[in-house]
């Protein structure tokens, strides 16, 4: 049966921003795209659904930054730096110190917990790492310095709904706002939304995956000291508990629990779920339904049962569910398994993750100009794309992308014949790296990227 329809007709939208760039989407890819663009010297509008900034780091309350070492070498740096800068001054940002950053089961004692080790390693106890445990407020406050320090108009409460394009060229986009529908101008578009919401509507190519979605939480007044001198005291017992608890949330990580900045405040990346789509309100509604109550049994079993955890209370529950993948731009350059897993150096890399790299062409629409899609959603296979979507390297990728809007932006050109070589010099200089000196570990394909 054919879905019901309506024709709504032409409407007048004001317009409340014209610029150099616009950034849909205020999460850690946005606000490093906004940001980025401004310190190059363009105008930037930057466009988000909620009341704050931070997407998925803070209103989803993922509370560690991982996946950027590549042995004892840090990959991922620049604007996601200046966040861990800025955390640890209000200490709100947790890591362990370069003298700890090896395979112990001492060090695995100290800094598990916080979740700063090599989740990819086969050995135990996994080597500590540099990852570091945030405070979700903490990053809305930073996230606001910046754009503001930055002189980013910033617009909140503004649900993207419409694109602008001409002739195949992106002119803006609409939004839907408490005041109506409200139009922002700009020479470069740039969709930060993780989703594809911008670009999917362009007539740009993209596909539709799914992976498991989460609905974190936070627990207060947890006695960590004493969960953990119980953990190690009685690991046979422990692995029962966690067994049940697991099973009572659905599915979780190695460590469905882990400490915070905050003493007493735990942060648990759980329940796990599969069979939902993340691009799809009725499938989200469901999700969340499903979610609370497995979190509300999984609380009160802890709590009579964990030591530690017998004061516990639900402290909040994420204002986002998480999801991970939904639309994948196919782009000028579509990322592979391989090109991720073999640690594929692209002529044209701009960014890079753990130890693998981005090419600018998989940042770049193929069929309409003036529109970049770093993030969660950028170019890439459903594979490739859950080996190299985690926060920091969306940063980066985010960092690159507000660089090249700017960079056509002031030059005029399409941003698919921005030189590759100027975003990198501009990376350095914000100190970044864009990934232009590969690791030793990394290899070489035949055929690189579509845009060198």
């Amino acid at each position: 049966m054919d879905k019901l329809t309506v024709t709504v007709g032409a409407r007048e939208v004001p317009v409340v921003a014209e610029c150099d760039v616009v950034v849909v989407g205020g999460g850690p890819a946005g606000v490093s795209a906004a940001v980025a663009a401004a310190r190059q010297g363009a105008s930037v509008t930057l466009l988000e659904r909620y009341a704050a900034l931070g997407g998925l780091a803070a209103g989803g309350m993922v509370l560690v930054l991982d996946d950027m070492v590549n042995g004892s070498e840090i990959t991922v740096t620049g604007i996601v730096s200046e966040y861990v800068e800025r955390l640890e001054k209000m200490g709100l940002a947790v890591y362990p110190p370069e003298e700890d950053r090896y395979a112990s089961e001492e060090m695995w004692n100290k800094w598990a917990r916080y979740g700063a080790f090599d989740f990819h390693s086969h050995n135990k106890p996994k080597p500590i790492c540099y990852a570091v445990a945030f405070d979700p407020d903490g990053w809305k406050r930073v996230s606001n310095d910046l754009v503001q320090e930055a002189g980013v108009d910033l617009r909140l409460h503004s649900w993207f709904s419409e694109p602008i394009v001409e002739d195949g060229v992106m002119k803006g986009v609409i939004c839907e706002t408490k005041a109506g529908p409200q139009a922002t101008l700009a020479k470069v578009v740039i969709d930060a939304t993780g989703d594809l919401d911008v670009a999917s509507r362009t007539g740009a190519s993209f596909v539709h995956d799914s992976y498991i979605v989460t609905l974190v939480f936070r627990l207060g007044g947890v006695d960590t000291d004493k969960a953990e001198a119980f953990e190690q005291a009685n690991p046979r017992e422990t692995r029962a508990l966690n067994r049940t608890t697991k099973r009572i949330l659905g599915g979780a990580w190695e460590m469905w629990w882990l400490k915070t900045p905050l003493p007493g405040i735990v942060w648990c990346n759980t329940p796990h779920m599969t069979g939902f789509d993340g691009a799809d309100p009725a499938s989200l509604t469901a999700a969340e339904f499903e979610a609370r109550p497995r979190i509300n049994e999984a609380v009160e079993y802890v709590k009579a049962n964990y030591p530690g955890f017998e004061n516990a209370y639900l402290l909040g529950v994420a204002e986002q569910i998480g999801v991970r993948q939904t639309r994948l731009l196919q782009g000028e350059y579509i990322v592979t398994k391989d090109d991720v897993g073999q640690r594929r150096y692209f002529d044209d890399t701009v960014a890079r993750g753990r130890d693998y790299y981005y090419p600018y062409s998989s940042l770049v629409a193929k069929e309409i100009d003036q529109l970049l899609a770093p993030g969660r959603h950028y170019s890439a296979t459903p594979d490739a794309q859950r080996m190299s979507r985690e926060i920091p390297p969306c940063m980066a990728m985010g960092q690159a992308a507000g660089i090249a809007a700017a960079l056509a932006a002031e030059a005029g050109v399409m941003v698919r014949d921005v030189d590759v070589q100027a975003i990198r010099t501009a990376m350095r200089a914000q100190g970044a790296d864009p990934g232009d000196v590969p690791s030793p570990n990394a290899t070489f394909p035949e055929k690189q990227g579509a845009l060198r």
